[in-house]
């Protein structure tokens, strides 16, 4: 009885002995940075881009909605409204301080193709949103709808045992990769 006592125990002090150790490797390990799945345009978050939208087409809510778009994705929407206008069929970005790419980045979240530089010194934006009568959110359900076919989800990490195996030789890999670049 005495020598399956002391084997019980054995194996009790071995089995947290391995949950210490997993548990420290575990500590210190960071897993991998995947590359984003989609291709969304995110304004970067160093960079303020100020953005005027303006209703140019006459439909009623127009520019509250791509304003939500826009600050959803990062931009500063300073201001937004009715255009002097609603004559556009077609919505137009404007870089106001030469700043093009600016432009293009605000076009791609609000699907707009067309895009242009027009300086404007005594406007306080960076980018000049007008809005046209066939601009609709529904553009942007549908390019949404279309990334998400094109994008693969990666497969849920396993659990338990064989989960934490994986991260311990994805961590051993690590080291040999660093290892033979030095």
């Amino acid at each position: 009885m005495s020598r399956l006592l002391r084997g019980l125990a054995l194996v009790a002090v071995l089995g947290g002995l391995a949950v210490l150790a997993g548990s420290a490797v575990l500590q210190w390990w960071e897993p991998p940075e995947a590359p984003p799945l989609t291709a969304d345009v995110i304004a970067n978050p160093r960079e303020r881009v100020r953005v005027e939208v303006l209703n140019a087409g006459g439909v009623p809510g127009m520019a509250r909605e791509a304003t939500e778009v826009l600050r959803d994705a990062g931009f500063d929407v300073v201001e937004f409204g009715n255009a002097g206008a609603f004559d556009r069929d077609s919505s137009l970005v404007l870089a106001r301080l030469g700043r093009v790419d600016l432009a293009s980045m605000v076009a791609d979240a609000l699907a707009i193709p067309t895009y242009q530089d027009e300086p404007d010194s005594t406007a306080y934006v960076d980018v000049t949103v007008l809005l046209g009568s066939i601009w609709t959110p529904a553009i942007l359900i549908e390019l949404e709808a279309e990334r998400a076919q094109d994008t693969v989800a990666a497969p849920p990490p396993p659990s338990g045992w064989r989960g934490v195996l994986l991260r311990l030789r994805e961590w051993a890999d690590g080291l040999n990769q660093a290892g033979n670049q030095q």
